[in-house]
């Protein structure tokens, strides 16, 4: 298998773990980094690898096969439309745009110039919720009537020396629920409306610090989610999926799906059903299933070597991060108005 050569544009926290990931892979590599700061210049230097301040100048410099765009949220269009010119496919972080005008604004150039772009919602490369769907699709579940996500923990003082933490966009809703947001649209497809409502009461910030919202679907499904980052709280699936090794993994659920042949509790994979009489008199039987632990980061950047090479279609496309965006600032938009919120496709 050919080597596919990657450039990184944002060399930050999401920019490192991509780092860490190519260089432990054999057909992957880094052929150079794009970062304004000192920083990320000492960084590529380390690594023996090129470094420009601007992303345009390194696509031009190191002509890479692919590029993923770790900027902050404002500039993940600018810097994506930069290598749909060059006819460059980009995998861009979530969230795809900080506004959904933006995010058009991309989907469209990939309509236009056929280069492909893969956002970075990983969570649909886990195998264990590529099980779930597959379980939902096959039937195991029934017609899908209701689902919960609790996306709850406790995010310490310090992370709140930085100033756009505290203000508006920079709380749990945009940087964790979309996360949860995206898994549910993977396993339960498109949402339609949208009613919401947050508090400040822990902290006071500008920012929210904790958001309840029922989602309803296009199949009629509806989903009630939680967001909280400021609770002592094991419920969330960073710290009960095992994706990374910074989060101390409990053995608990954070997502249940609810459907009328059975129930399927997440990560754990735990399926329930009736096997013999139907109804709440009745013995439920439960069995959980193991599948094979994998790196969703890997298995993400193994699935874009695979987009570039035009071997497969994006997992999350440029459109399919739009749709998460508008669902999640539907959430925001809902709180604040205190009315519901209609997706338009």
């Amino acid at each position: 298998m050919s080597t596919t050569r990657l450039a990184l544009i944002g060399a930050g926290i999401i920019g490192k773990t991509h780092i860490d990931r190519i260089q432990r892979h054999p057909d992957l590599e880094l052929a150079g980094i794009a970062d304004p700061t000192p920083a990320g210049q000492a960084l590529a230097d380390s690594l023996g690898v090129a470094w420009t301040a601007e992303p345009a100048a390194l696509l031009d410099q190191v002509r890479p096969q692919g590029a993923i765009v770790a900027t902050p949220n404002v500039a993940h269009v600018p810097v994506a439309l930069e290598c749909l010119s060059r006819g460059i496919p980009a995998l861009v972080e979530k969230p795809v745009a900080d506004t959904v005008t933006e995010a058009r604004k991309l989907a469209d150039a990939v309509a236009h110039t056929g280069t492909p772009v893969l956002v970075g919602h990983h969570r649909r490369h886990n195998p264990i919720n590529q099980r779930a769907r597959a379980l939902i699709a096959d039937g195991q579940l029934g017609r899908i009537v209701s689902a919960t996500a609790l996306a709850t923990f406790l995010k310490p003082d310090p992370y709140f020396d930085v100033a756009w933490r505290r203000q508006a966009g920079g709380g749990p809703i945009l940087i964790n629920l979309i996360h949860d947001i995206d898994m549910l649209r993977f396993l339960l497809g498109e949402v339609t409306e949208v009613q919401a409502m947050d508090s400040h009461a822990v902290r006071g910030f500008e920012v929210e610090d904790t958001a309840a919202a029922v989602l309803r679907f296009a199949s009629g499904a509806l989903a009630t989610v939680v967001v909280s980052d400021a609770t002592t709280s094991p419920w969330c699936w960073d710290m009960c999926a095992g994706e990374q090794g910074q989060y101390p993994r409990q053995d608990v659920a954070s997502h249940q799906i609810m459907g009328t042949h059975g129930s399927l509790s997440l990560p754990d994979l735990g399926l329930w059903q009736y096997r013999g009489q139907r109804g709440w008199h009745d013995e439920l039987s439960h069995e959980e299933t193991r599948v094979h632990a994998a790196d969703p980061y890997t298995r993400q950047l193994e699935h874009f070597a695979a987009v570039i090479a035009r071997q497969a279609q994006p997992l999350c496309s440029a459109l399919d991060g739009l749709r998460t965006l508008a669902a999640t600032l539907a959430v925001h938009d809902a709180a604040v108005s205190g009315q519901s919120v209609q997706l338009k496709d």
